[in-house]
């Protein structure tokens, strides 16, 4: 994937994102459930690397099962740098998927983040392992008591949204977006004109300039704006 597109993604919020995938009629873009445990930090973009939980199977779901070779612990070591774990929880809000010795792991294998519509375990220690997370809070019971894992690198739903691996997640402090890996390119720049529409917008609102006619812009915006665009170049 293209380094330059993610570093024009880093600048496009994820609201703006949500918007131009609209223009392509994908609404279930944003996922529910997720938020920053740590709200203020940059915007992370990555290919997302998924994870899958299922119900709980007593039989398989076990503390036994954390050394077998479909684990969480394996999943983990498959990771390469640079990626964002996505993990289908199925929103299971009282079974932590993971806790402060996994996250120290995936940490130290450069794993940008880690987004789930779960939630995790070992606060403090999460925190003090310097992953950035977003999910949908936190729980003290172990995964095995409400979920069962059973592979990466598949399609998953997360948060009310399919993810298919090498999708592409941008997060920032509204939560978590999924771009499809071919409209990468489109969502990159488009995104970018828009949001410097916005700083113009802004601008003009300061101004004491009424909104109808300029956000949507009509004629009269679009010839205005494209003046102060040029300016710029």
């Amino acid at each position: 994937m293209s380094a330059a597109l993610f570093d024009i993604l880093r600048k496009v919020t994820t609201a703006t994102i949500t918007t131009i995938l609209l223009k392509k009629g994908i609404r279930r873009c944003w996922m529910n459930g997720p938020k920053p445990l740590v709200p203020g930090g940059e915007r992370i973009v990555g290919p997302a690397f998924t994870l899958r939980f299922v119900p709980v199977r007593e039989d398989l779901a076990t503390p036994e099962s954390w050394a077998s070779p479909i684990s969480t612990r394996a999943a983990i070591e498959d990771m390469p740098g640079g990626v964002i774990a996505v993990a289908d929880a199925m929103g299971v809000p009282s079974a932590g998927i993971f806790g402060d010795i996994l996250c120290a792991r995936m940490k130290k294998r450069n794993v940008a983040a880690l987004v789930t519509d779960g939630v995790m375990r070992d606060l403090t220690g999460v925190l003090a392992s310097g992953l950035s997370v977003w999910c949908a809070g936190v729980a003290a019971p172990a995964s095995v008591n409400g979920l069962t894992f059973v592979g990466w690198q598949q399609p998953i739903g997360c948060g009310g949204c399919a993810v298919f691996p090498g999708d592409v997640i941008v997060l920032d402090d509204d939560g978590a977006v999924v771009v499809p890996q071919n409209l990468l390119e489109f969502v990159a720049h488009e995104g970018a004109e828009h949001e410097l529409y916005e700083s113009w917008v802004f601008g003009e609102v300061e101004k004491g300039v009424k909104l109808p006619g300029l956000y949507p812009p009509n004629e009269d915006a679009k010839a205005r704006y494209a003046a102060w665009r040029k300016t710029r170049e």
